[in-house]
């Protein structure tokens, strides 16, 4: 008989979400409107210590409003981090403007800052004007450079969209990531560190930019007894119970982040031997969303990371490989990309173990033993 799944990433419920449900229930507020909505946003703006926040349907439909009110559009250029999932970048096609990737510093596998300035100089140079926005990730909630990202930026007067959606309480220096850029973003999807069920979140400290994102995210519709509309909206908004789901995550957050935390460590005392765990440089905090992995045949046997990964599929463990960077992806062929080849390694050579708040220690014990590393 097959062993229970072991899954990457499962939601974990605390028991306050059902709370907010049934409220929403009890006083039929079930359509997308809500109390529920305004009490997240205000919640979640003073955990992160930021002033204005919108909650929305995905964390890709934060960048694509970002993208929108930064007016972002057809012939624009916007720079992305290559080494990330798709939500970070496919929303620059939205717009009808062109990616320009730039890869990764070994470090904390994030943006490179030196590559970045060289990128825009080069843009400059060939495009005749400097990209319209820069969107930087925080890989698997490790803080990326974000002082010396921050500081090119601001030098070229570019707006930063902090991609913050793996990275909800990570903090670089004592403040949380998504409150260093013009906007900031985070995911509530169901594999993130806590769950709307889908949803995400878009914070600023400007007051106009969020209302403005509420608006074109309730399909703009303008003041009036009847539906008229000026622009075009987007569905976009996050649900009243979707919202209380929120909510009663954000209680144990903080716990949340403890309990992966807690589960790199075990990984990497247990396997620190046979395998490259990335830490934490000074002034980093990071939320480890996901425990990732570097796989070196010479110290495995001879068995590399797509190798690992099946052996742990067989035992009905699930895991997958690092994100496949965006500039080697056929969707974005043909798009500038400035590599250093830090992401093509990485890709190669990483993977991501089961890292779930909500795993036992009898579910730890088996992925240690399914490593092989005793």
């Amino acid at each position: 008989m097959q062993e229970s799944k072991i899954w990457l990433s499962s939601p974990h419920m605390g028991g306050d979400e059902i709370k907010f449900v049934q409220q929403a229930f009890d006083e039929n507020w079930i359509s997308p409107v809500g109390p529920h909505i305004a009490a997240f946003e205000n919640e979640l703006a003073a955990y992160n210590k930021v002033e204005h926040c919108a909650a929305l349907s995905s964390g890709t439909a934060a960048i694509h409003l970002a993208l929108i009110i930064l007016d972002v559009k057809r012939g624009d250029e916007v720079i992305c981090s290559s080494f990330t999932f798709s939500g970070s970048c496919n929303p620059v096609a939205y717009t009808g403007a062109t990616p320009v990737f730039v890869d990764s510093e070994r470090e904390t596998w994030n943006m490179d800052p030196d590559l970045l300035e060289e990128a825009i100089a080069d843009r400059k140079k060939k495009a005749g004007k400097i990209p319209k926005a820069i969107i930087l990730v925080h890989l698997y909630g490790m803080p990326a450079k974000i002082e010396k990202l921050i500081k090119v930026a601001q030098k070229h007067g570019i707006p930063v969209i902090e991609d913050a959606a793996e990275a909800l309480g990570s903090e670089f220096k004592n403040q949380r990531l998504g409150t260093f850029g013009d906007f900031g973003i985070y995911s509530f999807n169901g594999n993130k560190i806590i769950t709307t069920s889908g949803g995400g979140a878009l914070v600023s400290k400007n007051q106009a930019w969020i209302q403005r994102a509420r608006f074109l995210a309730t399909q703009a519709r303008d003041a009036a007894p009847h539906y008229e509309h000026s622009q075009i909206g987007y569905n976009y908004r996050l649900s009243n119970i979707c919202a209380g789901i929120g909510r009663g995550q954000l209680h144990y957050l903080d716990e949340r982040i403890k309990q992966r935390r807690s589960v790199y460590e075990t990984y990497r005392k247990a396997a620190a031997h046979r395998f490259h765990f990335p830490s934490e440089p000074d002034g980093h905090f990071s939320n480890r969303w996901l425990t990732t992995i570097l796989v070196d045949p010479d110290k495995n046997n001879g068995i590399d990371r797509e190798a690992l990964r099946l052996k742990l599929e067989s035992k009905n463990i699930e895991c997958r490989p690092l994100w496949k960077p965006m500039h080697l992806q056929p969707v974005f062929r043909g798009a500038p990309a400035y590599r250093t080849g830090v992401s093509e390694s990485l890709f190669e050579s990483g993977l991501c173990l089961p890292s779930g708040s909500n795993l036992s220690t009898s579910d730890l014990d088996r992925v240690i033993d399914s490593l092989g590393v005793a």
